[in-house]
């Protein structure tokens, strides 16, 4: 008798992973597709916000979740993969009028409002700033797209977002022009896939760590990601050490 489908969660972030109609598109779902088909394990992956996935996951409602930021409270509830599964490069974006400057500093910034979405890791640098009160967050989100929505209308001064999403998100509202990304670069974080720690997934993720390291050593990892990957963001964004 087959195997049921392994449940996966994800949220709304293009361009790795989301909702296109009823089918889940994304670079990296065409990652975890594959390594799951070598497996030999089916899976079924759904989109919901950020929070609702992380607590079906760690519920165990749902097996597993994806592109998930290592933090100290997640470690506890959940089985992290070893292997990378996406790295990641978190910026800060303002409206292109803006007159914002940013040396790297998040301290010189802490009379500006920030947009986040809700639920998400921005990284121990950006989260840290957050615990300490250092900066000030004035709206927060429901999803990427929502968010860069509120930048555009002026709700807050500087969005929060991983640099492909945040780029991608822009295009498609043909806004790309009237954004730019502060340099450098927040932080590069790896992102993996977690597991609940339901007893019946034991040894799952040892498994899945063998088959993305194979992928990675054939090229067949790199192939997917060139094949389906946006392109690089706007030349003028990549200036900065």
């Amino acid at each position: 008798m087959a195997e049921p489908p392994l449940e996966l969660v994800t949220l709304q972030y293009p361009p790795y992973e989301y909702l296109d109609g009823v089918e889940v598109k994304g670079f990296v779902v065409n990652v975890v597709r594959e390594a799951f088909h070598r497996l030999g394990r089916p899976i079924h992956v759904t989109v919901y916000p950020w929070g609702r996935s992380l607590a079906m996951v760690e519920g165990g409602q749902a097996d597993a979740i994806f592109t998930v930021y290592k933090t100290p409270e997640r470690e506890a509830l959940l089985d992290y993969s070893h292997q990378v599964l996406m790295p990641q490069t978190v910026s800060l974006f303002a409206l292109k009028d803006s007159a914002i400057p940013f040396d790297g500093d998040l301290r010189a910034l802490a009379g500006l409002r920030f947009g986040v979405v809700r639920a998400v890791s921005y990284g121990a640098v950006f989260d840290a700033a957050v615990k300490a009160g250092s900066i000030r967050i004035a709206d927060v989100a429901a999803s990427g797209e929502q968010n860069m929505d509120k930048l555009l209308a002026r709700r807050f001064d500087i969005l929060v977002s991983n640099r492909y999403g945040a780029w991608d998100i822009a295009r498609r509202r043909r806004a790309e022009g009237r954004i730019r990304e502060l340099q450098p670069p927040l932080e590069e974080i790896p992102s993996y896939i977690a597991f609940s720690r339901k007893p019946q997934l034991a040894g799952l993720r040892d498994r899945f760590d063998a088959v993305l390291q194979a992928m990675k050593q054939d090229g067949s990892y790199q192939r997917i990601i060139a094949a389906t990957a946006p392109d690089a963001p706007p030349q003028d964004a990549k200036k900065g050490p």
